[in-house]
This record gives C-alpha cells, sequence and structure tokens, in this order.
C-alpha cells in the first residue's frame, strides 16, 4: 500500500549550474514565474561578483517578462543565451534536476512536502556536478571569458 496525500502541494527549485565548480545555486519557492526569476537573477550575480556571467537558458515562459528585461538590462555582466525549443539535453541543469531526484525524490519516504524539499534542496547546495557539456560539444574555449 502506498500512502498519498491527497492535496496539491508543491515547491519549486531555481538553479544554476557553475560549469567550471560544478557549484549549484539554489533558489526554493512557491511559485514559477518571471518575478521569481527575477529575484534569482541577483543571486546569481552576488554569488559571482566579479565576473561576467553567461547563462544558458531555456524558453520556459518563467525566463521571459519584463521583470527578467529590466534585470538584464541593469546588469550588463549577465549575458543570456537562449537554448534551443525542445532541447533539453543541451541543458546542463536539467541534468542536476535529474540527479538530484533520483538521489532524493524518487522512492522517497518522506511524510511531509517540507522535509523532502529540505533534503532535496540540502542536496542542490552540497554537491558537485560535473559537466562534460563543453567538451562534449568540442568548445574547450567557449566560455574562457566567462570562467
Amino acid at each position: 500500500m502506498v500512502k498519498v496525500h491527497p492535496g496539491r502541494e508543491n515547491t519549486h527549485f531555481y538553479g544554476a549550474l557553475n560549469l567550471a565548480t560544478g557549484q549549484e545555486v539554489v533558489l526554493r519557492s512557491d511559485l514559477m514565474q518571471a518575478e521569481v526569476s527575477a529575484l534569482f537573477l541577483p543571486q546569481v550575480l552576488k554569488t559571482y561578483p566579479d565576473r561576467p556571467i553567461l547563462l544558458l537558458w531555456d524558453r520556459a515562459p518563467w525566463h521571459q517578462g519584463e521583470a527578467i528585461r529590466s534585470v538584464l538590462a541593469a546588469n550588463p555582466r549577465l549575458e543570456v543565451v537562449w537554448l534551443p525549443p525542445g532541447s533539453p539535453e543541451l541543458n546542463p541543469q536539467e541534468q542536476v534536476w535529474k540527479a538530484a531526484r533520483e538521489a532524493v525524490s524518487h522512492n522517497h519516504q518522506c511524510a511531509k512536502l517540507s522535509a523532502l524539499a529540505d533534503a532535496f534542496e540540502k542536496y542542490l547546495r552540497e554537491t558537485k556536478f560535473p559537466c562534460s557539456l563543453l567538451d562534449k560539444h568540442h568548445y574547450p574555449n567557449l566560455c574562457a571569458r566567462f570562467i
């Protein structure tokens, strides 16, 4: 017998993976929308205060909108490269989500979503996620000025 929660509780995570170090920048949120994405970007900028940042982003609706455009306009050291539609294999962050789900949320025994979300966030913050995207696609110098 598997017990399931009858409600629709949920939580969301924003994440940015440093391709050079494997370190993850994380934000937990009740909402997934452009205004929250716009709050996450300053967190990324604060994490790497002294260098330009190249952000590979998919075309999710919460990555677009006036709030995002305002943050990008105010922070010229943050540059966005839009990934092609329907290409999660090119998005290194997708591999982070997959690894975290396998390690934490698949076949879990947490009775409360908050405990599961805490474990998920802890895993994201404490794990180094190797990424071979640049090597795999033969772009070893592509991001040299950003690393």
